[in-house]
């Protein structure tokens, strides 16, 4: 079984990884979905998503629309792989990515928000 968890706006994939308002977790086996839900984003603190989505939900994989640099090697020091370049439905992209169909690229966000360092 393979565990998706997805950035999410709506019902879009969020472009900003770590201040969406919620993530739908997918579980799926053999390229179809057994079970979707959406959970509520418990917090941007650097290094917490990562141990959150692993611990608490089983997360392999993140269908991302950007992430910064360091909010990416934290999920890759997790064993959670990271496919970045994600945008649209989520149901889109769920399915894409299962038909191993998901146009992606790279988008690893490497600029100072005005706020923030972008952890995305």
């Amino acid at each position: 079984m393979k565990i998706l968890a997805i950035p999410t706006e709506g019902d879009q994939v969020s472009a900003h990884f770590g201040r969406c308002s919620q993530f739908t977790i997918v579980k799926s086996e053999g390229g179809e979905i057994k079970a979707k839900e959406k959970i509520d984003n418990p917090g941007h603190e650097p290094g917490f998503l990562p141990r959150f989505l692993k611990q608490e939900h089983n997360v392999d994989v993140i269908l991302a629309g950007g992430m910064g640099r360091r909010a990416k090697d934290i999920f890759d020091a997790n064993n959670i792989e990271v496919v970045s370049g994600a945008s649209g439905l989520i149901d889109d992209v769920i399915n894409l990515y299962l038909k191993d169909s998901l146009d992606t690229e790279e988008d690893i966000c490497e600029h100072d928000h005005d706020d923030h360092d972008c952890d995305h």
